[in-house]
């Protein structure tokens, strides 16, 4: 190996970037054992949130969950950091409900910080990454620009949106990360020397506001709830004593679109400066006044970004007009009207991978060892990023111990959604969760993450002894009331009291499959020998109430998992496998699926292809 520089160390995993990937894959790698370095360009830029304070939402909550599932650390420190969290979708099914917490920014990165200086395995550096060291197609470590050279058996890139980042403000663009942070500009070069597959793409986040120059009586409150939590062991007594702010409601109105449709000529987005793909799904205000135009308003939030700070972050209005006009339209919206701006809002553009060249472990096909994570891989989000970190730092450590890869399925979690979508579909614009990613979402609530992975994480030791311990006492009062509720009769009084009649063998999860009935009416009319936690009496009333729905998608998955059990061999010769259509025999050419049911969510992959390969299969099985 060469290394044109000062050997600084050696490792068996290193992390580059301190944003939320990059600080999941390092506590990850370190908790199943291996030797971890973490590389950032700024120390004090660890967990940064550059955009929202907050953490959760649709899919997204249920992610969080899952990281907390495996031993990661965001949903525990959203819970020390929370200053708002509430439960979103609450008149619709458990499928849907989602939590999100406004969070202290200075708290959360402070937490994060400590984390990592306390783990084991861990050591944290500061220093600008240059270029990889590779040799025979194998990473074997990291250059930085000040000329150290750190070795590695395995490398994960988790380098956000600062890959020859630039800031765009209206007709005043520069090379810049995000929050005005240096851009990651020599890794950008090189990965673009080495021929990797790459976009371009451009995200935005809005302006932040004096607090001092609100006027909340304008607006609407819109308060948090006590008692709730991300994490499956909280700590209550962290939770419940944080202060909650209340975030707060306006909106927009024709003066506002007057102003930005005025102005648009000198929006980056139109004039051309922009060259990088948007998200679809959260367009700036601009892009909202044109696409919506008989809209006659639009809503935004104001969320405080910590309990002490002043700053306000006004969500929903990202935008990369010129300052002037930013300060012009704000000041049209109610509770705004003397507003002054502490940081403009900004588009940033930046380099990313194409995720279809990574396998399921997100590991480079071409590059053995090279992992990436995060926004590197065309994602959008705090959460997104989060866990692919966590699964890219698994599986570096995985392969450095000798363990088998750390796949999660479509039908495990979202976790395994998302993977399955960037690696198999690729993404043309920032990928974003959406609870209707899953086929099987009633399997991958948010309440129920830790059954579907609390036992894996331990196999993998993303989990401890206390943590397990927690676990299964959870798991095992939930079992043990289930049967309780599947084996009882209700006697006379038990149905006296919940006014109904008895039919036939009714038990008491008859009972509770009613609407009307709730697991607490029939607790109360029927105690349990042992009382349930909040957490455990949702989970037994869900299983219950849609025992149903459940076993018919946990079947679908069975009928889904034996594609997946079908590997398709890495050298197959597709071009040699008659009876494939032209574009199904390019599509898979070029993304060489790791299984049956990975190609059969190839874009251009008909069933008949799917048809054909199965034939093929079998027929090489046979020998044939």
């Amino acid at each position: 190996m060469s290394t044109d520089g000062y050997r600084a160390g050696s490792y068996e995993v290193i992390v580059v970037g301190g944003g939320h990937a990059g600080c999941e894959a390092a506590l990850a790698a370190a908790r199943m054992g291996a030797k971890t370095l973490l590389l950032t360009m700024n120390i004090e830029a660890i967990g940064l949130m550059p955009c929202n304070p907050s953490v959760g939402g649709p899919a997204k909550s249920t992610v969080v969950r899952e990281i907390d599932a495996l031993g990661g650390a965001m949903a525990r420190l959203a819970d020390q950091s929370q200053i708002q969290i509430r439960l979103l979708n609450t008149g619709k099914g458990p499928a849907v409900q989602a939590l999100r917490a406004q969070i202290d920014k200075p708290s959360y990165q402070a937490a994060l910080r400590r984390e990592l200086e306390n783990a084991p395995n861990i050591n944290l550096r500061q220093g600008e990454a240059h270029s990889l060291l590779i040799e025979n197609g194998q990473a074997e470590g990291v250059r930085l620009t000040s000329g150290a050279v750190f070795a590695a058996k395995k490398v994960v890139l988790a380098c956000g949106t600062y890959l020859n980042g630039r800031v765009v403000i209206g007709e005043h663009y520069a090379a810049s990360g995000p929050a005005g942070f240096p851009p990651a500009t020599a890794l950008g070069l090189f990965l673009r020397d080495l021929g990797l597959p790459m976009s371009r793409f451009k995200t935005g986040t809005p302006a932040r506001v004096d607090k001092n120059s609100l006027d909340f009586s304008r607006m609407q409150e819109q308060p948090g709830q006590r008692g709730l939590a991300f994490s499956f062991a909280p700590d209550w007594r962290t939770v419940d004593s944080r202060p909650m702010l209340p975030c707060w409601l306006t909106y927009t109105n024709e003066e506002t679109h007057r102003v930005i449709r005025e102005n648009l000529h000198r929006s980056p987005l139109y004039s051309g400066v922009i060259e990088g793909v948007g998200p679809r799904y959260c367009p700036s205000i601009e892009d909202k006044v044109v696409r919506f135009a008989g809209r006659p308003a639009h809503q935004l939030f104001l969320e405080p970004e910590g309990l002490t700070l002043r700053e306000y972050y006004v969500q929903g209005m990202s935008s990369s007009l010129p300052e002037e006009v930013q300060l012009a339209f704000l000041r049209t919206i109610p509770g705004l009207q003397n507003v002054v701006i502490v940081r403009p809002a900004y588009a940033i553009e930046y380099d990313c991978l194409q995720p279809t060249q990574l396998k399921p472990t997100l590991e480079h096909k071409e590059i053995a060892g090279l992992f990436s994570a995060g926004q590197l891989n065309g994602t959008s989000g705090y959460e997104e990023a989060a866990a692919q970190g966590l699964l890219a730092g698994a599986n570096a450590a995985a392969a450095v111990l000798g363990k088998e890869p750390f796949i999660l399925g479509r039908a495990e979690a979202f976790i395994g959604v998302m993977a399955d979508d960037l690696i198999t579909k690729g993404a043309s614009e920032p990928y974003r969760l959406f609870t209707s990613s899953a086929e099987w979402r009633l399997l991958l609530r948010q309440d129920n993450a830790d059954l579907r992975l609390c036992e894996k994480a331990r196999a993998y030791g993303l989990i401890g002894e206390e943590r397990w311990r927690f676990f299964c006492e959870k798991k095992e009062a939930i079992e043990r009331e289930l049967a309780r509720l599947r084996q009882t009769r209700p006697g006379a009084a038990v149905r006296e009291s919940l006014h109904i009649e008895a039919k036939g063998d009714m038990t008491l999860a008859d009972l509770l499959r009613r609407p009307e009935l709730s697991y607490r009416e029939v607790a109360l009319a029927s105690p349990p020998p042992q009382s349930l936690e909040q957490a455990e009496a949702e989970q037994v009333e869900i299983d219950i109430k849609y025992e149903g729905y459940i076993a018919k998608q946990k079947e679908q998955a069975k009928r889904f998992a034996r594609l997946e059990a079908k590997l398709l061999p890495p050298v197959l010769d597709y071009a040699a496998v008659k009876g494939l259509s032209f574009e199904g025999r390019q599509r898979l050419i070029e993304n060489r699926p790791v299984s049956l049911g990975q190609a059969s969510r190839l874009g251009g992959v008909s069933p008949a292809d799917i048809s054909v390969l199965l034939i093929y299969l079998e027929h090489r099985h046979k020998g044939g």
